[in-house]
């Protein structure tokens, strides 16, 4: 019966195309989307491989090399460009003269493997809660709704230092910081989740499905999830950029990632000091940083008019309708 009412709701209504197919047309369609997705999985492959390019380097993250660095200037790398040489392509880190390449391609590793099991965790509380929210009563509907105002008001640099301050030293830190990113970021697509169960349980088809027996975990699974698809991968990819923002910047304040486990924000809160002396150490780690939540913003946007071809189609009609009005 559900499916009947919703092939009458299709016939009805004619929806753009949908799947995997019309999706990659339209994301092909759109040249900044596709470079931004080369960056992307460029930088991803970066990251897998560290070990490998290091290795071929020479060189490894934790190693130090006194003898490159001039200890009468305070640890200024020896050189020209930060000690670049063809044994240390990117030169080598003041003070310690630890390889700087080996660092930035395992500090990738490291900051967008912490950015992307943050943002699962996110996706999956966020979801979780949504959908509770949305299809469960009202008590439970207004008692979710405020401890996910809560949630929003939560700052993840008390949240970091009061974890810090129980949690054992020996615990891996980059899990820690995935973690609290998780758990103080899912408010977000949580409150989507919700407003797009509201909507969607009102429809016939949900309604039918209700009426023929199924429980609240069966209409979830084969009639809202598929529908919340497209949002929430969206939200999520919107949402990746962020997460490695948040830990570059606790990294940066000192209570994210530690050395000698380099990660990009650490890297630059090191570079603070260096900026004049041995600018290389701060542009780079900073550019890496720039241009890889510049990609992913890009590519989150494509991804987002690929699967709502309509919020392409409304700007345009609204920026049609401004220019005849200022004419």
């Amino acid at each position: 019966m559900a499916e009947a009412l919703l092939a009458e709701e299709a016939g009805a209504v004619k929806a753009p195309a949908s799947g995997a197919h019309p999706f990659w047309r339209r994301l092909r369609a759109r040249r900044a989307a596709l470079v931004a997705a080369v960056v992307v999985a460029l930088l991803v492959l970066i990251a897998l491989a560290a070990p490998l390019l290091a290795g071929i380097e020479g060189q490894d993250p934790t190693t130090y090399h006194p003898d490159l660095v001039d200890s009468a200037t305070g640890g200024v790398p020896l050189g020209s460009f930060g000690g670049i040489s063809a044994e240390h392509w990117l030169g080598v880190e003041p003070l310690t003269g630890r390889d700087l390449f080996a660092r930035v391609v395992h500090g990738a590793r490291v900051s967008l493997g912490v950015a992307l099991a943050a943002t699962l965790l996110q996706v999956i509380i966020g979801v979780g809660v949504g959908l509770v929210a949305g299809l469960g009563n009202r008590f439970v509907d207004q008692a979710l709704s405020r401890v996910t105002d809560v949630v929003v008001a939560l700052p993840v640099m008390v949240i970091a230092l009061g974890a810090l301050a129980v949690v054992p030293t020996g615990f891996p830190r980059p899990v820690l910081i995935a973690v609290i990113i998780g758990l103080v970021g899912w408010s977000g697509i949580s409150k989507i989740v919700r407003a797009q169960t509201l909507a969607l349980k009102s429809l016939d088809h949900v309604s039918a499905a209700r009426l023929s027996g199924w429980g609240s975990w069966q209409i979830a699974k084969r009639e809202l999830l598929p529908a919340l698809a497209a949002p929430v991968i969206t939200y999520a990819v919107l949402l990746f950029p962020a997460d490695i923002v948040v830990e570059a910047a606790l990294s940066f304040l000192g209570v994210g990632i530690k050395p000698p486990t380099p990660s990009w924000g650490q890297m630059l809160s090191d570079a603070d000091t260096w900026y004049q002396a041995a600018p290389t150490y701060l542009l780079i780690p900073a550019l890496l940083l720039f241009v890889t939540v510049l990609a992913l913003t890009v590519l989150g946007e494509g991804v987002r008019t690929a699967l709502d071809p309509r919020a392409e189609s409304r700007l345009r009609i609204g920026t049609g309708r401004k220019k005849e009005a200022d004419a």
